[in-house]
């Protein structure tokens, strides 16, 4: 029988908060039993294993990231959505390392497909369109920006950009603006 008061989803919300605390890689079913002053056997009921863990937080990261982004997205177009868009990846990292972390878990495709991931994809497409990128250049910036975002996010948190007088705020400021430049300027052919 399932103890009172687990459920997947406060399980998932725990773990969630275990992420940011511990760090993503450190949140284990032993861990998260220890949270709730539970035997791991007591966690069976409501998760089938680790990996079973790990992609609940990572879906609970994506849908929740997928929210926060919508939301900063709402009226807004070309450069200022491009700056929403990039600000809120970057504020959810800050706030939550452990379920950033988790949202680039790798989920296997057909989960991958029914995430809000999709949604992520979507919403970068639709800053995309603002300006006027055809295939296969849409697709090219659309990676570009992740691999910006991301990266930049991953060094600042990791103390990358500590070693200098210059302000990472400044320094992010300038990236959306070249980005901005560049995605104007770009032109399909």
């Amino acid at each position: 029988m399932a103890r009172a008061g687990l459920t997947p989803e406060r399980l998932t919300l725990a773990a969630a908060e275990l992420a940011d605390e511990l760090g993503f890689d450190q949140v284990t079913l032993s861990v998260l039993a220890r949270r709730f002053d539970v035997k791991v056997a007591s966690l069976y009921s409501h998760l089938r294993n680790s990996e079973d863990l790990k992609t609940r937080i990572a879906l609970f990261a994506l849908e929740e990231l997928a929210d926060r982004v919508s939301s900063a997205l709402a009226g807004r177009a070309g450069k200022d959505a491009l700056a929403a868009f990039a600000n809120a990846y970057r504020d959810y990292a800050r706030e939550h390392p452990g379920r950033y972390a988790a949202a680039q878990f790798r989920l296997d495709p057909q989960t991958a497909a029914a995430s809000a991931g999709v949604r992520h994809a979507q919403m970068t497409r639709a800053i995309l369109r603002g300006y006027d990128l055809d295939e296969p250049d849409q697709t090219h910036a659309v990676r570009m920006l992740g691999s910006v975002f991301h990266g930049y996010v991953t060094l600042e948190a990791g103390g990358g950009f500590s070693h200098t007088a210059v302000d990472s705020q400044d320094s992010w400021s300038w990236v959306i603006d070249s980005l901005d430049t560049l995605l104007r300027t770009r032109t399909t052919g």
